[in-house]
C-alpha cells in the first residue's frame, strides 16, 4: 500500500457567509488569533506526514499564494532587525512542504475543483481538507483518515454525529453497518431536508479519496447552475464499492460561519498561555457588568 503524501485544499469559494469582510479578504486568510485559517489546515497536513499540498484558489485570492511563498523583502527586514522569532514564523513551511497552486477559473462545484488536481494526485490516494473546518485534538484528523484508509483500503469520509436540526446544512451518511468508528455506507446525501434525516452521522470537511474518484466526478450529474459536487461523486462510488465513514476525534469549528469563527478565536486564545489570562480577566469583567459594554 502506497504511503499517502499528497493533500488537496479547495480554497476557491466566495465565502458569502462572512461578507462583507470576504469581499476583499479570502475567508481562508481570516485569522484565528494570529494565524490564517488555512494555515491550521496546512499544519494538520504536515503533522499527518503529508509533504505535497495542492491549494485550489480563484482570482482575487493571491494572498493565499503569497502567504505560503517566501517574501524576500520581509525576510531581509526581519534579519536586519534580528527578529529571529518572527523570521521563523514567516518561514515555517520552508523545506518541510511542497506547495502547488491551481486556479479555478469559474465556480463549478467542489467536484470540479478537486478534478483540477488530477495531474497532481496521479494514481495515488490523497486527502482533501476544506479550510472552512479546523479541528482541535490530540491526533490530526488527516492522520486519523490515513490510518482508516490503511485499515480498509477504501475511500474514507471524515464524520461526526451532529444534532439532527443541523444535518440540513451538511451531508449525511446512509449507513449499512457500523463497527466502532467505522461505518460502511451506501450513500451520501448533501443538505437533506429535515424529514430525510435518518442518520445524523455527518460529513465535516475531511476526505481520503482513492484515485478512482475522478471516474465518479465525471459521471456525477450537475446541478441546474452547472456545478458538480464532491459528495455526489462519493455517493455514486458508494453504490459500486466499499466506502466508509469514519467518526473522527477532535473538536471541530465551522470557520465559514460568524459564530463558529468567534468560538474558535475565543477557545484558541484560551489555549494560548501568552493570551489566556488577559482574555479570562476580560470575560470576567464583562460578566460582572452583566455583559454590558
Amino acid at each position: 500500500m502506497k504511503k499517502i503524501s499528497k493533500a488537496v485544499i479547495p480554497a476557491a469559494g466566495f465565502g458569502t457567509r462572512l461578507l462583507p469582510a470576504t469581499k476583499s479578504v479570502p475567508k481562508e486568510m481570516l485569522p484565528v488569533v494570529d494565524t490564517p485559517a488555512i494555515a491550521y489546515v496546512v499544519d494538520e497536513c504536515i503533522a499527518s506526514g503529508i509533504t505535497d499540498i495542492c491549494i485550489i484558489v480563484s482570482k482575487g485570492k493571491e494572498s493565499i499564494v503569497n502567504y505560503f511563498n517566501t517574501n524576500l523583502e520581509l525576510n531581509n527586514a526581519l534579519k536586519k532587525a534580528n527578529k529571529t522569532h518572527e523570521l521563523a514564523l514567516v518561514d515555517k513551511y520552508k523545506d518541510i512542504a511542497k506547495f502547488t497552486f491551481v486556479t479555478q477559473e469559474e465556480m463549478r462545484g467542489t467536484g470540479k475543483a478537486v478534478e483540477l488536481c488530477k495531474d497532481f494526485t496521479g494514481d495515488e490516494p490523497f486527502v482533501v481538507l476544506f479550510p472552512d473546518d479546523i479541528v482541535y485534538g490530540d491526533v490530526p484528523v488527516a492522520k486519523q483518515l490515513i490510518t482508516a484508509y490503511e485499515t480498509t483500503g477504501s475511500t474514507i469520509v471524515g464524520c461526526q454525529y451532529v444534532p439532527k436540526e443541523l444535518c440540513v446544512y451538511y451531508g449525511i451518511m446512509s449507513p449499512v453497518s457500523t463497527d466502532g468508528r467505522y461505518t460502511l455506507i451506501n450513500g451520501f446525501k448533501e443538505k437533506p431536508k429535515l424529514e430525510e434525516v435518518k442518520c445524523t452521522l455527518t460529513s465535516l470537511g475531511r476526505f481520503l479519496l482513492t484515485p478512482d474518484i475522478y471516474e465518479y466526478i465525471e459521471k456525477s450529474p450537475s446541478t441546474e447552475n452547472g456545478e458538480v459536487y464532491l459528495p455526489s461523486a462519493i455517493d455514486l462510488m458508494a453504490r459500486d464499492k466499499k466506502v466508509y465513514a469514519y467518526e473522527f476525534e477532535g473538536k471541530r469549528y465551522d470557520l465559514g460561519s460568524k459564530s463558529g469563527s468567534i468560538e474558535a478565536n475565543i477557545e484558541y486564545t484560551l489555549r494560548n498561555p501568552a493570551s489566556r489570562e488577559k482574555l479570562i480577566a476580560y470575560l470576567e469583567k464583562l460578566a460582572s457588568n452583566g455583559y454590558k459594554v
